[in-house]
């Protein structure tokens, strides 16, 4: 149901390019085909999503993802405040950066709160309010009100 490999044959048509998909995200299969890539090759890997071990942040999980990469680039401003292996424990084992993307929305929300516009509301939303004690008491001195 949640599988990407229709990405991959969409993602094949539009840039006109062999995209191969991979019915899975870890393993020997993907080692394997990982280290045979030529330059210029285009692997999709499964929503890595199927692994519990994925939102349980395991190690293991994390160690099986950096065995395929030189670098973890994270692109994902939407994802980054997850505690999961492809977020974070990945970083463990991998020289991490911010992509372009992820370095664009900090540089935008650090400028917003350095020198927001008058008054400056903060709105913080989720199920666990426990969790945004942290935000809150870091913000309490640069915003004028806060919305839970």
């Amino acid at each position: 149901r949640y599988s990407i490999g229709s990405v991959a044959k969409r993602l094949q048509r539009l840039i006109k390019k062999e995209v191969i998909f991979l019915p899975d995200c870890i393993g020997p299969e993907v080692e394997e085909a990982v280290s045979k890539m030529s330059e210029g090759d285009i692997i999709l890997l499964e929503n890595l999503r199927f692994h519990k071990e994925e939102e349980e942040n395991d190690e293991e999980f994390s160690k099986s993802l950096a065995k395929l990469a030189d670098y973890y680039i994270n692109d994902a401003f939407g994802a980054a405040h997850r505690t999961h292996a492809s977020i974070v424990g990945i970083t463990k084992f991998l020289p991490a950066a911010a992509g372009f993307l992820l370095q664009r929305e900090i540089e935008y929300l650090k400028g917003a709160v350095d020198s927001p516009v008058r008054p400056f509301v903060a709105i913080l939303g989720g199920a666990k309010v426990s969790g945004k004690i942290g935000v809150l008491i870091n913000i309490e001195n640069k915003v004028d009100k806060v919305i839970i």
